[in-house]
């Protein structure tokens, strides 16, 4: 799997932005009360991944992290908030396969099989078609510090196909983002 960095955000906006599902998975430290975290402070992304990205893009998904963890009580601040939460975004080309197979087959009547004129099973054919295409996948890690003991906290994934259609990324990032956020440990109030 090659990484690839795009020229635009094509990568996380399709990654964020893409019609189709999106993959989340997360883990967290199960022994930190997250009650207690009021405020929040962006760290940055991690080895300027955010570079793949342009700069509405980025705001799209910054303003949807921040709609998401308003909505849980929880304030953004600029420097030593109560957790510290980075970003990184990976894209990968991928190939997709795809089988379609058919069969034309003779029935009961034709010629060969176990009868003569017309008695046996005939013969068939089939035929298997197979297509390939490319399509990039990304992937947004969102990791969660508790920015006193620098500990790591929470961390969530989420995987989708990426599409390049800048018109559907505004739609899409937000919804993407909620569903990362979705596992996350506070809930929206």
């Amino acid at each position: 799997m090659k990484t690839i960095k795009l020229f635009s955000f094509i990568a996380l906006a399709a990654m964020i932005t893409s019609c189709s599902s999106v993959k989340v998975v997360a883990d967290m430290d199960k022994t930190v009360d997250f009650s207690k975290y009021e405020t929040y402070s962006f760290l940055g992304w991690q080895e300027d991944s955010d570079k793949i990205m342009n700069d509405f893009d980025e705001k799209r998904l910054r303003d949807a992290f921040i709609s998401e963890f308003e909505a849980r009580g929880m304030k953004a601040v600029p420097e030593n908030g109560d957790m510290a939460v980075t970003l990184f975004i990976v894209v990968d080309k991928k190939t997709s396969t795809t089988a379609y197979s058919n069969y034309y087959g003779g029935g009961y009547g034709g010629y060969g099989g176990y009868h003569r004129y017309g008695g046996g099973w005939g013969y068939g054919s089939g035929t298997t078609t197979y297509s390939e295409s490319d399509y990039l996948e990304g992937t947004l890690v969102m990791d969660v510090f508790d920015n006193t003991s620098m500990d790591q906290i929470w961390q969530g994934i989420a995987k989708t196909t990426i599409v390049e259609d800048p018109a559907k990324r505004e739609r899409s990032i937000p919804a993407k983002v909620a569903a990362l956020m979705k596992k996350f440990p506070v809930q929206p109030k």
